[in-house]
C-alpha cells in the first residue's frame, strides 16, 4: 500500500447527510475507517473536509490542503496546512512523512488524484444509506480502475479497487 483513498457513499452516490460523512456511514464502514487509519504513514484531506469532519484527533500527520490561511483543525497538534496543488502535498507528505499516505478527503480531490494516477488504490465503503447529498457516480469511480474486489460485511459492501 502506498497511497490510498478512502470514501464512504450512501447506495445513491450520497457522500454526506447533514453536512458529514458520518450520515451515510455504518458501523462495519466505521470500524475499516478506524483501521485503516493505523497502517499509514499520513492523512490527507481538503480544507472541506477539515471543517466538516472530526479531525480534532489523528493517531498520524494530518495534512490539509486549503487556500485558506486558517487551520480548522488547529487544536490538532499533528495537522499541516499547506496552501498546495493536492498533487504537490501529496508528494511533499511522502517526503516529509512516509509512502503510506491516506487520501480522505472529498471526491473532488480524489478524483483528482485518481485522474492523475496517484491513487493505487481506493477502498470504497457503499452502505444502504440514500436520501444524503453531494452525489457521486461510485460505479464510475470504480471503472478507473482496472480490477476491484467486493466484499459485505453486514449491510455495507467494500470495494477495494487497484490498477
Amino acid at each position: 500500500m502506498s497511497t490510498v483513498a478512502s470514501l464512504v457513499v450512501g447506495r445513491d452516490g450520497s457522500t454526506s447527510k447533514g453536512n458529514s460523512s458520518n450520515g451515510v456511514s455504518s458501523d462495519a464502514d466505521r470500524r475499516a475507517f478506524l483501521s485503516r487509519r493505523r497502517k499509514v504513514d499520513c492523512i490527507l484531506i481538503g480544507g472541506n473536509t477539515a471543517r466538516h469532519e472530526p479531525y480534532k484527533q489523528t493517531p498520524v500527520p494530518l495534512v490539509i490542503v486549503s487556500r485558506s490561511h486558517i487551520n480548522p483543525v488547529a487544536g490538532n497538534d499533528m495537522s499541516h496546512l499547506w496552501n498546495l496543488s493536492p498533487a504537490e502535498a501529496l508528494n511533499r507528505a511522502k517526503e516529509q512523512f512516509g509512502e503510506k499516505i491516506l487520501i480522505e478527503a472529498g471526491t473532488s480531490i480524489i478524483i483528482e488524484l485518481i485522474d492523475l494516477g496517484l491513487i493505487d488504490q481506493l477502498d470504497l465503503s457503499v452502505t444502504p444509506v440514500t436520501g444524503g447529498d453531494h452525489p457521486v457516480d461510485w460505479k464510475e469511480l470504480l471503472n478507473k480502475f482496472a480490477h476491484h474486489t467486493l466484499t459485505t460485511v453486514e449491510d455495507t459492501d467494500f470495494y477495494c479497487a487497484t490498477n
